[in-house]
């Protein structure tokens, strides 16, 4: 064999491997050999979210996942009034004041979920509503407002009102598909129709017309 003849292949061989070699390099599959030699970032070790502390096994995993403390919530958390106590729901503070603003969408969502029962004024004189106030197929509709209705909403709470919207009451059915803030209104607009005016720095509201309700 000449000299150029086995330059020749060995050059060949060389090139032979090199192409062999490219996958591994390319892929960096010389990185799974061992988690010491130049470890991916994929498998650095740090604990991730919800990981158990410790190997399978060893006394150290009793602790656990992370959770967080006892009686710790998310911030800006919001509870649903179905997982509350009734005397938590009966404690519910009204985040709404009573401005105009707010008693005029309270007016508005009002007259589109309570008054086909309750009536414009609360008297439980609605279209559908029965006996004793009403007219129509609904016997039982209790007055919220008014000479009969005022006496029983005056020892209601606002929170007691508000879940009473939320979850429904008796024959009341629930209006969750109400957002939590316009629910609130219609818990001011209630205590309107009751007598109680604008918060203060409001002008007075004017009072509620004998057909459509008021106009705050």
């Amino acid at each position: 064999m000449s000299r150029s003849s086995a330059r020749r292949r060995l050059l060949v061989a060389a090139r032979l491997a090199c192409v062999a070699a490219m996958p591994l390099v390319g892929t960096g599959c010389w990185e799974q050999w061992s988690v010491n030699w130049w470890p991916q970032m994929k498998w650095q070790k740090a604990v991730q979210a919800f990981e158990l502390q410790g190997r399978p096994g060893d006394p150290d995993q009793k602790i656990g996942n992370f959770t967080p403390p006892d009686g710790t919530a998310p911030v800006d958390a919001v509870r649903k009034v179905a997982e509350m106590t009734p005397a938590e729901t009966e404690a519910l503070q009204n985040p709404r004041p009573a401005t105009l603003a707010s008693l005029d969408n309270g007016r508005k969502q009002f007259e589109t979920f309570c008054y086909p029962c309750h009536g414009m004024q609360g008297l439980a004189d609605g279209p559908v509503a029965g006996p004793p106030f009403g007219k129509g197929p609904f016997a039982g509709v209790l007055p919220i407002a008014g000479p009969v209705g005022s006496q029983i909403t005056k020892n209601l709470s606002d929170g007691h009102i508000y879940t009473a919207i939320s979850q429904g009451i008796r024959r009341m059915p629930a209006y969750r598909r109400i957002p939590p803030s316009d629910r609130w209104d219609i818990v001011n607009y209630v205590r309107y129709l009751n007598g109680a005016l604008p918060v203060a720095g409001t002008q007075t509201a004017q009072a509620p017309a004998a057909q459509g309700g008021a106009t705050p």
